[in-house]
């Protein structure tokens, strides 16, 4: 904003907030500790990429103005684990098609701490969607109850060189891993394709998964979570590698085989279930509700593609000793006017923090994004849409967090790098989300305002609140105790305050 402008824009704004002091009084909290000094500031929008700007003052409060963000850190609700994205095969896959000192910058500027610092990814028990070919740890014509055939051999090639990676230059990466299907001959279709898995496979299963745990570990890379099944109420049209599991069978799952499988061999990856839509938060509560699960479930694997994010906080009212942790998705597709493109994204960084701020207001502990990395195409991709191909331009299929150029190797980073970089790089790991609160809002359901926000006090004490304005320009007052900072929000942008 020109220097003109911006004292044009203050001066309003000083008036505005005179005028509106009968209105929105100071409540009584805020005679207490405020902030003093300045809050450092980085923003995204138009040319800008989480660029540093020039620090913003903290101020007496004298009045509060109709748009403000109330801060209240003595409202700490959950600790954050971390930001990431997904090692598919496809994401490995293209990683590997670098040089050795490109893959070496590149995985230095995601994972290193003083960079991205990416720390909470995932990674697939077999294959996705999102691979090079359908694959499973056990593939045989024939029944293998013993596993005999079992072997990880697929993944020595780029994918655990790729962890291995990341994890010697984040030796914190916290690694959750799903499968996508059972070997085939474990269901009754005899396909990863779609289907069920037969119930007197379900032991079988159990030790499929302790052989991968072991295996990987074996390799170096080793597993903190698992998630029973992707999504675990669809066969997408038998499209890709799927397996829809009812609530009982999972239950039964997880308390009869799973669950006691690993306390009785010593392995403490957690157990995460569900690992679908917002609108599953019934079945979320019904498994918690059985107390055999609900003994082995450390926690709810989200998805955003159906729902809304408050859903979590119906099964965190509920259980609250149980964590949360979005594992896949993104904004909602609709609505959106017929005819019309999905948003570019390669620039949709408002809407990815709007949505962001948003999982996080209602509990989330992680977002992992899904697709690190993909082609200039939005491939390696084996499923088959209905339209034939990659649906063009949306934006949780069509680009990777990253794209590397098939042809040049050329790197270029999406709307979703620069909306995660906004937290990554600011909150750490046992940071602690606290209450904000617009004057005129609620807490946790979705609002009607363009701009949305979150706050984190981190372990080091500091604080980083993160705004996101999707709508035209705009001026917001940050109010925190007796104290009060003014920033310009400009049309579709993101930002990160930090202060200490």
């Amino acid at each position: 904003m020109a220097s003109g402008s911006r004292r044009r824009f203050l001066k309003t704004a000083s008036f505005t907030m005179a005028g509106l002091v009968a209105s929105y009084r100071i409540p009584a909290w805020a005679n207490g500790t405020g902030a003093t000094g300045s809050a450092q500031l980085w923003s995204t929008f138009r040319d800008k990429r989480h660029e540093l700007a020039a620090p913003l003052a903290w101020k007496p409060a004298t009045a509060i103005a109709s748009n403000a963000i109330v801060l209240d850190p003595s409202a700490a609700q959950q600790e954050m684990l971390g930001f990431g994205a997904a090692f598919t095969d496809a994401a490995c896959y293209m990683l590997n098609q670098l040089h050795a000192d490109e893959r070496a910058a590149l995985m230095h500027e995601l994972f290193a701490p003083g960079e991205m610092a990416m720390n909470v990814c995932r990674t697939c028990i077999g294959a996705s969607d999102y691979s090079k070919s359908l694959y499973s740890f056990d593939d045989s014509e024939q029944d293998d109850p013993e596993l005999k055939k079992f072997s990880i051999d697929h993944d020595r090639a780029y994918i655990l060189p790729a962890l291995r990676d990341a994890r010697k230059v984040n030796p914190d990466l916290f690694l959750f891993s799903s499968p996508w299907s059972p070997p085939g001959w474990m269901k009754f279709n005899r396909s990863m394709l779609g289907g069920t898995i037969r119930k007197s496979n379900l032991e079988p299963y159990s030790r499929y998964f302790q052989k991968f745990l072991e295996a990987y570990k074996a390799e170096g890379v080793g597993i903190d979570a698992i998630t029973v099944q992707n999504e675990v109420d669809t066969t997408v049209d038998g499209r890709y590698a799927a397996c829809q599991w009812s609530q009982e069978d999972e239950i039964l799952f997880v308390s009869k085989y799973l669950g006691p499988l690993f306390r009785n061999a010593g392995i403490s990856t957690k157990i995460w279930v569900l690992d679908h839509n917002f609108t599953l938060w019934g079945r979320a509560i019904a498994e918690l509700s059985d107390p055999r699960a609900n003994e082995f479930i450390d926690g709810i694997a989200w998805h955003g593609y159906a729902g809304e994010p408050s859903a979590m906080t119906q099964v965190h009212d509920a259980f609250p000793q149980k964590s949360a942790y979005f594992t896949e998705g993104g904004p909602q597709r609709e609505p959106r006017q017929p005819g019309t493109r999905f948003p570019d994204p390669m620039t949709a960084w408002s809407r990815w923090a709007e949505w962001a701020n948003s999982v996080i207001r209602n509990w989330a502990r992680s977002i992992t994004m899904w697709n690190l990395a993909l082609d200039e195409a939005g491939t390696p991709y084996i499923g088959i849409h209905e339209q034939g191909d990659v649906v063009p331009g949306a934006p949780t299929t069509g680009r990777g967090v990253i794209t590397i150029d098939s042809k040049t190797r050329a790197i270029s980073r999406s709307g979703r790098f620069w909306a995660l970089a906004h937290y990554s790089k600011h909150v750490r790991r046992g940071a602690r989300v606290f209450r904000t609160n617009g004057v005129a809002e609620g807490a946790a359901q979705a609002s009607t305002n363009p701009v949305s926000h979150v706050g984190f006090r981190n372990p080091d004490g500091s604080y980083v609140v993160v705004l996101s304005n999707r709508g035209p320009e705009t001026q917001v007052q940050l109010i925190l105790g007796s104290s009060s900072l003014g920033i310009e929000l400009p049309a579709d942008s993101v930002h990160t305050l930090q202060w200490s």
